[in-house]
């Protein structure tokens, strides 16, 4: 389970979010294990039964006006039982004052509270994606990722089948590399998204020559930071015996962290051109994508053909044999 401090969200977020430390710097200890935040109004109001606890909690200026509506004694009592279900710190928007009270509990029981000059759905909609982003489901695995007409485009199969080779004839033909060899896949937002799996740059692998930089080698616009993936084309040695989708009527799906994509299984053999192909299959996702499918296409035209010589051969007429007059 994926957890950070309150210290090192603090750190890596002050300038985004224009963050204060209102309490003492050893408050900043707690843990944040929530990929969500909080607005505590029931919790205020003294009911925590279904209280989120685990979450980081924004304060607006809803709940700093209803704070200051209580008297000395509810208020403390209050903001004492929520202090104690654990929570790993409070932020205040819009550069608003809680209480000195409450302060000086925050103090006393080892929370945080953090002050931000940000709107309160400013700051919400920062945090969540700060979160997401931190707590990601994720795992790496050994391909190469390209962006070809827009689309992510996986690149897979066994070490030596000529992944970087393919990329490399893609990005000299005007696309874009992502990551070779290692790619970290994420779950964001509902999206499969990838990047390199390593962090010191766009280098590739050829063998033969050796490592290049893609980057520098072909500019800035050659190389992109992440990509959602659109498709996977696991390419696989050539194999006389092996049967191959040849018509594309069959969909097949790969998935990774619980996400269903297109996978296109694509032999390779010396002289095949796997560049071309893959630029083919990305154009062909395209046009699937608004609708119009080749096979099925294809598929439809062939059997109104072989419907349309059906009816003939039912409905031939046979020729009249010529009759000799009778005198």
């Amino acid at each position: 389970m994926k957890e950070i401090t309150v210290r090192e969200f603090f750190d890596a977020k002050k300038k985004d979010l224009a963050l204060s430390l209102v309490t003492e710097p050893e408050t900043l200890v707690k843990k944040i294990t929530a990929p969500h935040v909080n607005r505590p109004g029931l919790a205020l109001s003294g009911y925590l039964e279904v209280f989120s606890s685990d979450r980081i909690q924004v304060f607006g200026e809803t709940e700093v006006r209803y704070l200051q509506t209580l008297s000395e004694d509810s208020l403390i009592e209050r903001m004492r039982d929520i202090f104690k279900t654990n929570i790993p710190c409070i932020i205040i928007s819009k550069g608003l004052t809680l209480p000195p009270m409450v302060e000086y509990l925050a103090n006393d029981l080892n929370v945080a509270l953090l002050s931000s000059r940000l709107s309160t759905i400013n700051l919400i909609q920062h945090l969540t994606k700060y979160l997401q982003d931190i707590f990601a489901l994720e795992k790496t695995i050994h391909a190469t990722l390209v962006n070809v007409f827009g689309l992510g485009i996986l690149l897979t199969g066994k070490s030596g089948i000529g992944k970087s080779e393919c990329a490399l004839d893609l990005v000299h033909r005007g696309h874009s590399l992502v990551g070779d060899d290692l790619i970290t896949l994420r779950y964001i937002d509902d999206l499969l998204m990838g990047k390199s799996g390593r962090e010191f740059g766009h280098f590739m692998e050829i063998r033969g020559v050796g490592f290049i930089n893609v980057e520098r080698m072909f500019g800035i616009e050659r190389v992109r930071r992440q990509e959602h993936i659109d498709v996977q084309i696991e390419l696989m040695p050539w194999q006389e015996n092996m049967d191959y989708e040849r018509i594309g009527l069959v969909n097949n799906y790969a998935e990774h962290l619980g996400v269903k994509i297109p996978i296109i299984y694509l032999p390779v053999s010396p002289g095949k051109t796997v560049s071309v192909i893959v630029e083919v299959a990305a154009m062909n996702m395209i046009l699937k994508g608004v609708g119009y499918d080749a096979s099925e296409d294809f598929n439809r035209k062939v059997q109104d053909e072989i419907r349309k010589k059906t009816i003939m051969k039912n409905f031939e007429i046979k020729p009249v044999k010529d009759e000799k007059p009778s005198y």
